[in-house]
């Protein structure tokens, strides 16, 4: 595949994943996905914004006030996210605006590159989580744990913690309304157990059209450096290609977990720029 048609496809499915789980307004050159439901999971952050299309035509500063106040009225964060290699000159525009941006590169699988089963340790065992899996509280409370501790180092977090948190997201109802996208098959979630079935990573992945970014790769802090993230990414890379996705990417922020995923066969695709500190995407 070339670049451009590797672009393409990326591009494409940033413009359609999002629309499984939320609405479109349309604002001048840009787009706003609105959540369809209150608390209903969705792809692509709390109501975030991006091109309406293709083009590189830039948005007018007019465009970009426009979206942030609909986005304050509907109380969420100030969130855009676009392809620094599509719409270039919108960064100095959203800059220019008050808005810090951030980078975070993409990576992707070349299709033809072959996953092998990725060495776990001694009990431990990798399955999809559906939506009646016992489990998917735990398993939705781990990224929380995982990314408040950033980096790969052994953390303070482990099993007693992970349930804390999980008995928070079931009081809250979490659980409730991501098992909808589960059981349509939007929201695959891929996560690695301990043999007494505690979650020590996970990550989630939403395909559209042959193409799915896997995302939300995290180990509860207490269970790193046994390459758990590494071997949930690749059985996510699997699972999404036994269910027809053609194209697998992922995006990163830091260049320790770039040489994990190079190792496994991805490598560099382009960069998403978006707002600094926005929240992320695909919860």
């Amino acid at each position: 595949m070339s670049e451009s048609s590797l672009r393409d496809r990326i591009e494409r499915y940033y413009a359609t994943v999002p629309l499984l789980f939320a609405d479109a307004e349309e604002f001048g050159t840009l787009r706003l996905f609105v959540r369809k439901a209150p608390g209903a999971p969705y792809y692509g952050g709390p109501s975030h914004a991006r091109p309406a299309s293709t083009s590189s035509v830039t948005a007018s500063v007019a465009d970009i006030a426009l979206v942030r106040a609909r986005q304050r009225e509907l109380g969420v964060p100030e969130a855009f996210e676009w392809l620094a290699e599509v719409t270039p000159a919108l960064r100095g525009r959203i800059e220019e605006e008050g808005l810090p941006v951030a980078e975070r590169p993409l990576m992707v699988l070349d299709a033809h590159r072959p996953l092998p089963a990725p060495p776990l340790p001694a009990g431990v065992t990798i399955r999809a989580v559906d939506a009646d899996d016992p489990a998917l509280p735990a398993v939705l409370a781990l990224p929380g744990l995982a990314f408040a501790a950033e980096g790969t180092s052994m953390g303070e977090a482990g099993p007693a913690e992970l349930a804390a948190a999980a008995e928070k997201l079931v009081a809250d109802g979490t659980p409730a309304t991501i098992r909808p996208s589960l059981r349509a098959g939007h929201k695959r979630l891929i996560a690695a157990f301990a043999p007494d079935g505690t979650p020590l990573a996970a990550g989630h992945y939403h395909a559209a059209d042959g193409t799915t970014e896997i995302g939300g790769i995290g180990t509860l802090p207490t269970a790193r450096r046994q390459g758990l993230g590494a071997a949930v990414m690749a059985v996510a890379a699997m699972h999404a290609r036994d269910h027809g996705v053609r194209t697998v990417f992922l995006a990163y922020a830091q260049e320790t977990v770039a040489r994990i995923y190079a190792r496994l066969g991805f490598r560099a695709a382009g960069t998403t720029l978006l707002i600094a500190n926005q929240p992320a995407r695909g919860q």
